[in-house]
């Protein structure tokens, strides 16, 4: 048997990079303009106020304010009911 393996990149056998998505900037924590709050596949959360979402559907802030998460109750087309959680930047109550 032979030793190396003939022909095949060595890049084949390794694992994939790892994509750390989840919530980065949590509820009340402070996030400045452009950070990234939320890491995701698709739209769990959108983009509310004073927030935007990039191509990649990770939702960035657009002002420096505390981050705040709204969960409102939305309606399919066909009637049936789902909760969807909105991701905005609120300014800081002096």
């Amino acid at each position: 048997m032979a030793f190396k393996r003939a022909q095949w990149s060595t890049k084949n056998w390794r694992d994939s990079r790892a994509k750390y998505r989840w919530i980065k900037l949590f509820g009340s924590q402070f996030a400045l303009s452009g950070n990234i709050i939320v890491r995701q596949v698709w739209s769990k959360y959108e983009a509310w106020r004073n927030t935007y979402m990039w191509k990649d559907f990770s939702i960035h802030a657009s002002q420096s304010w505390i981050v705040h998460f709204t969960r409102k109750k939305k309606l399919w087309f066909d009637g049936r009911k789902y909760i969807k959680t909105y991701v905005h930047v609120i300014p800081v109550v002096a």
